[in-house]
């Protein structure tokens, strides 16, 4: 198994302790999960572009399954007991009422994975396909997915 890169400063470590408080899909392109943070008023939000991979009430729910969307929702409220990344396994944020796994295929991702911001001080940070815990979804043979065109020709 890979050594985890999250490191105890991390913005992905910061979730540790914090309550996600709601799911959002918006129009079918991505989930927006938001949580608690200091009573600044503004939430901390987690915008990913994969469907992530769901663990609850002990089955694993992928975005075609029936009751995906359920899934999802009944992981509020909770609260986030770790968060790790891992080089060939992604994401991983385990909740005391569930997990959330992001862990895509290159065929899954356009351009980001997901954005982590709304932090008091400014902080964020994005995952890409080829950097970071997803270093191995780029490669010779990864389609290119950097353009922003995406017209009909």
């Amino acid at each position: 198994m890979a050594e985890p890169l999250t490191e105890p400063g991390s913005l992905l470590a910061r979730l540790v302790g914090v309550r996600l408080y709601a799911v959002t899909f918006v129009v079918n392109d991505y989930v927006q999960l938001q949580f608690d943070r200091e009573p600044s008023g503004a939430p901390v939000l987690f915008n990913v572009d994969v469907w992530p991979t769901v663990e609850y009430g002990g089955r694993t729910w992928r975005e075609p399954d029936l009751g995906y969307a359920d899934a999802m929702r009944r992981l509020t409220p909770g609260v986030v007991r770790s968060s790790v990344e891992r080089i060939g396994s992604g994401i991983r944020i385990e909740l005391d009422t569930g997990a959330l796994v992001i862990d895509p295929t290159i065929d899954e991702v356009f351009v980001e994975i997901g954005l982590l911001c709304g932090f008091p001080d400014g902080a964020w940070t994005v995952w890409r396909p080829g950097e970071g815990c997803f270093a191995g979804l780029a490669g010779p043979s990864a389609p290119d997915r950097t353009s922003t065109d995406r017209r009909v020709r």
